[in-house]
C-alpha cells in the first residue's frame, strides 16, 4: 500500500529527470535541448517543477508531451500529470506541438519586426519631411503631364492585350492503399512529385530534416495523419514511435524503420535506401 502510494505521488519532475538520468540513454539536459529545439531553462522548469517560468500552459503541456516522447514515455500520461498538478481539467485543453508553438513564435517575431520597421520608417520621415513633400509633388506633376499628353493614342490601331495562356497543373500524386483511412494531409505541396509518403497508424512524432540539417517537419501525428516527403536526396527522418509509422515508396509498402515504441533517428528516406531491405 505505501508503495503504491509513493508511486501515485511521484511528480512529474522526477519521471522525466530520472528517464533522463537512470534510463538507458543517459543524457544531459543541453543535449535533449538541441534535439528538441526547446530552451534549455525550460526543460529545467518541467524538471524541477516551476512551471511559472513556461510563459504560457499551452506552453507547459507542449513542452511536456514532446519531452516524455523523446524519452520514452507515455506523454498522454505525463501531460495528464501536468494537468493534475496544475489543477486543469483534461477536456478543457488541447495537445500542442512543437509545430504549434514555433508558428506562434513565428508570428510573433514577425509582428515585433513590423513593428520596428514602423517605428524607424515614421522616425525617418519625420526627420526628412521636406524631401517627402518635394518628392510628392513631383510624383503629381508627373502623373498630371501623363494625364495631359498620354491620351491621345487611337483605340482602333492599338495592339490588342494578349491574354495569359492557362495555368497547367501537375497531376498529383497517385495515393497508396492505405492500410488505415487517412485524417489529416500534411505537406500538401509536395503531393505532385512526393515519391515517399509517411501514414501514422499510431500516435508517434515525426520530424524530418533536408541535407543540411534543416528542419522541414516536425509534429506529433495522430494514426491516419500523413506527411508527403519532399522530392529530393538526402533527407532524414526521426521518429518517437518507429514502429507506429507506415512509410511508403512509389505506392509500395516499405519495411519497417524500427520497432514499435522505439525511437529512431537519422532514419534516411531515399526511395532506394527504404526499399533496399525488400529485395
Amino acid at each position: 500500500m505505501n508503495d503504491e502510494n509513493t508511486v501515485q505521488n511521484v511528480t512529474v519532475g522526477e519521471i522525466l529527470r530520472n528517464a533522463r538520468t537512470m534510463g538507458r540513454r543517459k543524457r544531459e539536459i543541453s543535449t535533449v535541448a538541441k534535439q528538441l529545439c526547446i530552451s534549455e531553462e525550460f526543460l529545467e522548469a518541467l524538471e524541477n517543477g516551476d512551471y511559472k517560468k513556461i510563459p504560457e500552459i499551452v506552453y507547459v503541456l507542449g513542452f511536456a508531451r514532446n519531452y516524455a516522447m523523446e524519452l520514452g514515455l507515455d506523454p498522454d500520461e505525463i501531460v495528464n500529470k501536468v494537468k493534475a498538478e496544475l489543477g486543469i481539467e483534461p477536456e478543457n485543453d488541447t495537445p500542442v506541438t512543437i509545430e504549434d508553438l514555433a508558428e506562434r513564435d513565428k508570428i510573433a517575431g514577425y509582428r515585433a519586426k513590423m513593428q520596428e520597421i514602423l517605428r524607424v520608417s515614421i522616425d525617418y520621415i519625420r526627420n526628412h519631411w521636406l524631401w517627402f513633400a518635394i518628392g510628392a509633388g513631383v510624383l503629381v506633376l508627373a502623373m498630371l503631364v501623363v494625364i495631359i499628353f498620354g491620351g491621345s493614342g487611337n483605340p482602333e490601331t492599338d495592339a490588342p492585350v494578349a491574354e495569359p495562356a492557362p495555368v497547367v497543373q501537375a497531376p498529383a500524386v497517385e495515393e497508396p492503399v492505405y492500410n488505415i483511412p487517412v485524417r489529416e494531409r500534411f505537406g500538401k505541396e509536395n503531393m505532385a512529385k512526393a515519391r515517399v509518403i509517411i501514414q501514422s497508424i499510431e500516435d508517434s512524432y515525426v520530424g524530418v530534416e533536408d541535407s543540411k540539417g534543416k528542419v522541414v517537419f516536425g509534429r506529433s501525428l495522430v494514426a491516419g495523419d500523413v506527411f508527403y516527403v519532399p522530392d529530393g536526396k538526402g533527407y532524414k527522418a526521426k521518429f518517437g514511435n518507429a514502429g507506429g509509422v507506415d512509410i511508403w515508396v512509389d505506392g509500395e509498402l516499405a519495411p519497417k524503420v524500427g520497432a514499435n515504441k522505439t525511437s529512431k533517428k537519422d532514419v534516411s528516406l531515399n526511395p532506394e535506401s527504404l526499399m533496399k531491405k525488400a529485395k
